[in-house]
């Protein structure tokens, strides 16, 4: 079956390079999609389908999405998409959205604590449908922008996995998107003709959150030194520990100088270097 495009195509292209890269998929697995109705999470259910009907493999999808909710939040439109395009889905209704601000202070955003939350309820369903794999749309991007803000913000050296065991074991989170730029799933959703269907949080969008800043940021290097994103994205798979401050991955006292015997001719030309010309008298 051919792509329908040359986005398509492209997009497809990283995406399975990513499952195999990182062993994502595997014979008979159910992938439980988070489908919050944005463009991300509609690009990942998008290829998904269509590399299961190409892949090697056999796996089945189905899209669970999270309503925190807010009154105007389009449940009904994401429900009627996935039915008409033979889509398996779920709406599950909570009102995380009251919750959060009921524990929010006025200055906090509420973004990082509706992520957790949402994941915990993503969780709770994967046990309940049977699924094997959790698959989130995070995209390049979007490990770049973590890789800033936990540098500028929290001090700590760190952006994504591409695979995730959850820490009691029994979930395992994929991102197969993470060669995916951001423009590319905004732009593959939309010659999909998807609904791009906000969260209607308040905070949703503000460009004065740190993400936001980080984009801009990154926006701005791209322009000035095209290549910046994708230089970032492969330093995430590239790094060099022992160039690092972090005394648990370099104790201070296995640092220990190894001296290694050298050849004589070896040690000549040590000694050449090290003796001092004599002057003339």
């Amino acid at each position: 079956m051919p792509y329908r495009s040359d986005l398509e195509a492209r997009v497809a292209k990283k995406t399975t390079k990513a499952i195999v890269d990182y062993d994502m998929i595997a014979d008979g697995d159910r992938i439980m999609v988070g489908l919050s109705g944005g463009k991300d999470s509609w690009a990942l259910l998008k290829v998904l389908d269509v590399l299961r009907h190409r892949a090697p493999i056999s796996f089945s999808l189905v899209a669970v999405n999270v309503d925190s909710g807010y009154k105007e939040f389009k449940h009904d439109l994401i429900a009627r998409t996935c039915e008409e395009r033979g889509w398996e889905y779920r709406i599950e209704h909570t009102d995380i959205g009251e919750l959060i601000e009921e524990m929010l202070d006025v200055d906090q955003t509420p973004c990082s604590l509706c992520a957790r939350f949402r994941r915990g309820v993503l969780y709770r369903i994967a046990a309940e449908v049977g699924a094997t794999k959790i698959a989130l749309g995070h995209h390049a991007d979007d490990f770049i922008e973590t890789l800033l803000l936990n540098l500028f913000f929290a001090g700590s050296l760190k952006a994504m996995p591409a695979k995730l065991v959850s820490d009691d074991g029994a979930h395992v989170v994929i991102r197969p998107l993470v060669y995916v730029g951001e423009e590319e799933a905004r732009q593959y959703t939309k010659e999909c003709e998807l609904p791009i269907i906000g969260c209607c949080c308040p905070a949703c969008g503000d460009l004065g959150l740190q993400r936001q800043r980080a984009k801009r940021l990154i926006m701005e290097l791209e322009t000035e030194h095209p290549g910046v994103r994708q230089s970032m994205l492969k330093a995430l798979s590239n790094v060099a520990p022992r160039h690092l401050l972090d005394t648990r991955l370099n104790p201070p006292a296995d640092l220990v100088r190894r001296v290694v015997p050298a050849s004589k001719a070896t040690d000549r030309r040590l000694l050449a270097t090290l003796t001092p010309i004599p002057t003339s008298a």
